[in-house]
């Protein structure tokens, strides 16, 4: 791999400062445009890794767009977020794209406090249309004229959300401007240039005015023949064009079309924009996602997130690790207790291969469902495989779980379903920042009845929680997991199933307890080293369970030292939790220290793992130095371990 990749001959970009620049630019500019944009895009991202695919497939559209609509008077807005890093190039980050999703660099999404071409921040999808709406209806409250675009694709479609913000769009009939990036051909096919004809035609004045004009004949006719004849006008258009199922939810559906001819999509964008019609508009657009780099078009999933690579092979670079990814070990876990038990079933809301049942499915491919972008399905779906006795096991992402939180209330543990919650990416996640930070679940599960919740320290423990995840009938059960890599440990072929609610003893001690709730065990231990060096010995323990706590430890670590620290990669719920049970008990009321350390109440944003730890104050340095402040004592800085 070369150290510095030869940027492209980009002259045309060269010339930009602001998306205003290419307002009279002629289809042939534009066309160029987009060929610098793209090349532009594979140089930055390959120096930087982040999400490539997306963009690649958007260019065209957005040069298109841009040259249309004024914005950022008229309000984009991208969905999903990771959509936009071409949008970012033509609106004055250029130069600033070598620093994408690094610490006070730029967002992996949109940003609203990045700039004012992003009018909505979004790091999971399928809420444009929501956003648009509101947006939509302010203006028109204030009687403004600017347009919304909400350009939806790369799967956000598949969300349940999108579609009832269509139906209260059609239903209110607010000049909305929807445009579906249909990147892997999953609704319509055909494109071309008889389909750019039609849509031309379809979005045009005369056929909008035609079409108006033959509506208010037909409204002179009875009701039944009335009907008849918007019907069929409607079906008409849908079988030269698809969309029936917008129009029914109210939109004027213009496509599909060639979403990387420049031709074709400008003279149908400028059509739209200068319409007179009311109502929301849904213009459908097919792209391929990697377009135009020969490694995203060839790769399984199209280089959707990438690290650093080299721009003529494409080979990535990989830091090398003698550890395994916790989402490697769930799956390895979870394909284990699988043949043993036909029950199992695997479930992901779109991110099979973020949450290794990719690997399952391999192994059990008709025992994994992909419900696309729908978390809140995906749980219900769980409830009723749960109620037939099978062992569901919910692979999402600790952030994307909260969208379906009334269904885990509802569906799960109010019926006390043995449905299994495997929260991938539990704490900090480096460089996705905070929209995909697992701070809240310990919070926003340990408050419900009949559930059980556990956190692994390593891959072992992990392996040894999807065991006793599966053996666990009794009612909902869930485990969290941070993203990253285990700390090196031997694995077995299977787990084994732990007691409910016990955590075990790590080191013995006797001045302080590190109480630790996952993968903060290992900076604890450092920090017990630390403090022995001194003379200050520790006990440190894994609690292993969130919920239901052991008592029993908890009690005997109270007892026993004058200092309890709790250390929890969350934004809180066990500490808390430890705090209520030792002050029912009494244990306060003879002069026991105790701290807790937690995620702080912030939304951090990208940087690496370690600097969002180190901000935090949850890691060796401060775990040690927690003890030593709670002891009052001045022992120096030489007592605490190197802050990172």
């Amino acid at each position: 791999m070369t150290d510095a990749p030869v940027a492209p001959q980009t002259p045309l970009l060269d010339s930009l400062v602001a998306p205003k620049d290419i307002r009279d630019w002629s289809i042939e500019q534009l066309t160029q445009l987009s060929r610098e944009v793209r090349a532009d895009l594979i140089h930055s991202v390959s120096r930087t890794g982040g999400h490539l695919g997306a963009g690649l497939g958007v260019v065209e559209l957005t040069v298109a767009v841009h040259h249309v609509f004024n914005t950022p008077t008229d309000r984009l807005i991208w969905d999903v977020g990771h959509q936009a890093y071409p949008h970012k190039i033509l609106t004055g980050r250029r130069n600033r794209m070598t620093t994408i999703r690094q610490k006070d660099g730029l967002s992996g999404f949109t940003m609203r406090s990045e700039s004012e071409y992003d009018p909505f921040g979004a790091g999971h999808s399928s809420t444009s249309i929501s956003a648009g709406l509101g947006m939509a209806v302010a203006r028109d409250l204030r009687g403004e004229k600017n347009h919304v675009v909400c350009v939806i694709g790369d799967g956000a479609m598949s969300a349940g959300m999108a579609y009832e913000a269509m139906n209260n769009a059609g239903s209110l009939n607010s000049g909305l401007i929807v445009i579906l990036n249909d990147n892997d051909m999953s609704i319509a096919p055909p494109v071309g240039a008889m389909s750019a004809y039609l849509s031309r035609l379809l979005s045009s004045k005369s056929y909008l005015t035609l079409r108006q004009a033959m509506k208010q004949l037909a409204s002179h006719f009875p009701k039944p023949l009335a009907e008849a004849a918007r019907k069929a006008e409607e079906y008409t258009r849908g079988m030269v064009a698809g969309g029936t199922l917008f129009e029914e939810l109210g939109f004027y559906y213009v496509g599909p079309l060639d979403g990387h001819r420049i031709d074709h999509l400008v003279p149908v964008l400028k059509n739209i924009a200068n319409s007179a019609r009311p109502g929301p508009v849904l213009l459908h657009v097919v792209t391929q996602k990697g377009k135009g780099y020969a490694p995203a078009e060839q790769s399984a999933d199209k280089f959707h997130g990438v690290t650093k690579f080299d721009v003529v092979s494409g080979a990535q670079v990989k830091a090398q690790s003698q550890a395994p990814s916790y989402t490697s070990v769930f799956a390895k876990g979870l394909i284990a207790e699988a043949k043993h038990d036909d029950k199992i079933i695997g479930i992901t809301a779109a991110m099979p291969s973020g949450t290794g049942l990719d690997k399952f499915a391999e192994k059990f491919p008709t025992r994994c469902f992909d419900v696309g972008i729908a978390e809140q399905h995906a749980v219900t779906f769980a409830a009723g495989l749960a109620t037939e006795g099978f062992k569901p096991f919910c692979a999402i992402y600790s952030t994307f779980l909260q969208r379906a939180y009334d269904q885990v209330v509802h569906d799960v543990a109010v019926q006390n379903l043995p449905v299994r919650f495997a929260l991938d990416r539990a704490g900090y996640v480096g460089a996705d920042g905070a929209t995909h930070a697992g701070s809240f679940d310990l919070a926003y599960l340990g408050c419900l009845p009949n559930f059980t919740i556990m956190a692994a320290a390593d891959e072992l423990e992990l392996m040894h929680m999807v065991a006793t995840s599966a053996a666990h009938d009794a009612g909902p059960i869930a485990l969290r997991y941070p993203r990253g890599e285990g700390v090196g440990l031997a694995l077995p072929e299977r787990g084994s199933v732990l007691p409910i609610g016990k955590g075990r003893v790590v080191r013995e001690g006797s001045t302080v307890a590190l109480l630790s709730l996952g993968t903060r065990l290992a900076d604890c231990l450092k920090a017990a080293d630390a403090l022995a060096a001194r003379g200050l010995t520790c006990t440190v323990a894994d609690a292993r369970f969130a919920k239901p706590l052991d008592k029993d430890l908890i009690g005997q670590l109270a007892d026993h030292h004058e200092v309890v620290i709790t250390v929890e990669e969350s934004a809180g719920g066990f500490g808390s939790a430890v705090l209520q049970y030792l002050a029912s008990t009494g244990r306060f009321d003879h002069g026991l220290k105790i701290r807790t350390l937690t995620m702080p109440n912030a939304f951090f944003e990208h940087a690496k793992p370690e600097e969002q730890l180190q901000a935090a104050g949850l890691n060796a340095f401060h775990i040690a130095a927690a003890a030593v402040g709670a002891l009052g004592l001045d022992l120096g800085k030489e007592i605490l371990p190197a802050r990172a």
